[in-house]
C-alpha cells in the first residue's frame, strides 16, 4: 500500500516539474512537453505505471506544468 501512495505523490509532482525543467533547458515549452510525454510513455512501456488512475494523475500534472511553463515563458518575453 505504501508504494501506491508514493507513486501517486510522484505522479502529482514529477511530470510537471519535468516540463518546467525542460522548458528552462530548451527555451521552448512545446519541446519540453514533448520530452516529458516521451519520458512518461517510456516509463509506462517499461511497466513502472500500472493502474490507469496514475495515467490520469500524470496527465493532470503535465497539464499544470505546461500551463506554468507557458506562463513563465510569457513573463520572460515581457522582460
Amino acid at each position: 500500500m505504501d508504494y501506491m501512495v508514493t507513486k501517486v505523490i510522484l505522479a502529482l509532482f514529477f511530470p510537471g516539474l519535468l516540463v518546467v525543467l525542460f522548458t528552462r533547458i530548451t527555451f521552448s515549452h512545446y519541446v519540453a512537453l514533448a520530452l516529458s510525454v516521451a519520458l512518461i510513455a517510456a516509463s509506462v512501456y517499461a511497466g513502472f505505471t500500472h493502474p490507469t488512475f496514475l495515467y490520469v494523475v500524470d496527465a493532470l500534472s503535465l497539464t499544470i506544468g505546461f500551463w506554468y511553463a507557458t506562463r513563465m515563458m510569457n513573463r520572460n518575453k515581457e522582460k
